[in-house]
């Protein structure tokens, strides 16, 4: 976040505009930060990158209109130009962002593997065993007593949840 405070600072000194510089620095410091941060910190970061991107547009919308929008407009006007001129960053810095955490959700779920592990595939000799299907009888028409007699719990303790929830 310091060095896209230095390039805003920067741009407006040089150029007195937030331009492309800018928004290559947005888009490499969302992609850092979603990159470095500990996953306990993974909302923090999924919600930075519009905070970010609105905070410092704010601050230049409030002392220096004419680095955002042009100088005669309100602050209002400065904040919502601001955001348009950089709307473009702030999808693909937030894309990538969001991206790239899933991924390492992903990766810290299956212990550092983004794909699944392949099964071992059965031999070309061995028969394929198939299970084989297990019928399923098919209930008769419970009466209006016999539905409060399975959602009732089972005193029975071998029978223990058996009841329809």
């Amino acid at each position: 976040m310091v060095v896209l405070l230095l390039t805003t600072l920067l741009s407006v000194l040089i150029g007195n505009r937030l331009g492309t510089p800018f928004d290559v620095v947005f888009v490499l410091v969302c992609v850092g930060s979603a990159m470095w941060v500990r996953p306990r910190d993974f909302f923090m970061v999924g919600v930075m990158p519009p905070l970010l991107l609105a905070g410092i547009v704010g601050l230049l919308a409030w002392f220096d209109r004419a680095a955002v929008a042009r100088a005669d407009d309100t602050l209002v006007q400065a904040f919502v130009s601001g955001l348009a001129h950089h709307a473009q960053a702030l999808v693909i810095g937030y894309a990538l962002t969001l991206a790239l955490l899933a991924l390492r959700q992903v990766a810290l779920r299956r212990r550092g593997a983004l794909r699944r592990p392949r099964t071992a595939a059965p031999a070309p000799d061995a028969p394929e065993s198939t299970p084989s299907p297990v019928p399923v009888p098919v209930p008769e028409q419970l009466e209006a007593d016999d539905v409060s007699a399975v959602d009732a719990p089972s005193k029975d303790p071998t029978r223990a949840g058996s009841g329809v929830h």
